[in-house]
């Protein structure tokens, strides 16, 4: 990486860590304190609470992400961190779980993740752009791992107000990242044509009729849905099959995630330097598939849990990286952040159909069924990615990349 790429790909990582953390700071322990609020009883209300940030996300990543083709970047992403901090002061001060609701959807409307991930693309070769969204994902994981340990720390000691005003000033520490760590960039894309014929932008409509595109939407949707549906069984097979605490989960989920990453980071420089990108994507969805395989054969033994819960995260994590840097790369230049508010909007979707439809699957046919129903929406993604006939030119290979 050149030191522009590498200063836009660390603090634009950071701007998604900062963001993120207030957000998973609330997950080891919310269910918990809901029970002190009125109408803490109901598990639909606290879902809701949990859910609401997803759905209002869902619904505005494409809209943020063509303000930012036209608008530019950094102004779309102040005002998303804007919003985020306000619904964060709500949530704060908030003494019900309506209220609650109320500012955990107004801190979704902040749906900066296409900007920010399009002004990753804009600020780095395609070469590079794996690494740089592979630092995005590493953030976000590692992020996750620390909110595992911290949390139910922060809770006791500043308690759910005080982890929601956190929140709020980890968004502010964001816009001063934005201010003034990330690298100058033009205020919006240009438009490349022909003088003396006037511009023309790409649509939303192409972007959708892009079937190469929609094979990666549909990828991410499915990842996704699986990683939440999954999250739905895991916790209670740890209690019931091998009877670990609650409390205690982090010391399996924490060294999983960790090792993950440094598994993650060969991986990825592997397939991009040997030219083998498309075999390692595909190679992660399988992995993803027979580890769906192995949790529904109800597998007894923590090591064997464990070591199917290693290879996942490894999968994710590599897929993580590529799906949103094929992207960038496949989309029009002057259509990234549209291409890019498409792609996480079907994966915000994704977790919100993982949620849904693994409740329902293990309330009605018990837990080995939500796996069942993982297994074959990653055998759906498989036989649709096996199918791709377009790949970003940077992951031809080294002879491509020396005749090019």
């Amino acid at each position: 990486m050149t030191p522009t790429e590498l200063r836009a790909s660390l603090s634009l990582a950071s701007l998604y860590a900062l963001r993120m953390l207030g957000l998973f700071l609330i997950l080891p322990v919310f269910a918990v304190h809901a029970r002190q609020m009125p109408g803490g009883a109901s598990a639909m209300q606290v879902g809701l609470v949990l859910g609401a940030y997803s759905l209002t996300q869902g619904l505005l990543q494409l809209p943020f992400g063509m303000a930012s083709d036209r608008f530019g970047r950094k102004p779309v992403i102040l005002v998303g961190l804007i919003l985020f901090a306000a619904g964060s002061l709500v949530a704060a001060l908030a003494t019900d779980l309506n209220a609650t609701i109320i500012g955990r959807a107004l801190q979704g409307t902040g749906a900066i993740s296409a900007a920010v991930t399009a002004c990753i693309a804009d600020h780095t070769r395609d070469s590079q752009r794996t690494k740089a969204m592979a630092l995005v994902g590493a953030s976000i994981g590692l992020t996750f791992a620390v909110s595992l340990v911290a949390g139910p720390f922060l809770y006791e000691l500043i308690g759910m107000s005080g982890i929601f005003h956190l929140t709020a000033i980890l968004a502010l520490l964001g816009m001063a990242v934005v201010w003034w760590a990330v690298p100058p960039s033009e205020s919006k894309p240009k438009d490349t044509h022909r003088e003396g014929i006037a511009p023309t932008r790409t649509t939303l409509r192409a972007v959708l009729r892009d079937s190469e595109l929609m094979r990666l939407n549909l990828g991410i949707f499915c990842l996704h849905l699986v990683q939440m549906a999954m999250f739905v069984v895991l916790p209670a097979w740890l209690v019931e099959r091998v009877d670990m605490p609650l409390a205690d989960h982090w010391k399996i989920y924490l060294p999983v995630v960790l090792a993950s990453f440094a598994l993650m980071t060969p991986t990825l420089n592997w397939g991009e330097r040997s030219g083998r990108v498309r075999g390692v994507f595909l190679i992660c969805v399988a992995a993803v598939l027979v580890v769906q395989i192995g949790y529904a054969s109800q597998p007894a033994g923590l090591w064997l849990f464990s070591a199917l819960l290693l290879v996942f995260f490894v999968a994710f994590n590599v897929l993580e990286s590529l799906v949103p840097s094929m992207v960038s790369r496949l989309a029009p230049a002057d259509a990234r952040g549209t291409a890019l508010g498409v792609y996480n909007t079907t994966q915000a979707l994704g977790l919100f159909a993982g949620g849904a439809l693994g409740g329902w699957a293990s309330s009605q046919f018990g837990a080995a069924s939500v796996f069942v129903m993982c297994a074959g929406f990653m055998l759906v993604w498989f036989f649709v990615a096996a199918g791709a006939r377009r790949w970003p030119a940077a992951t031809a290979g080294r002879r491509a990349a020396v005749t090019s």
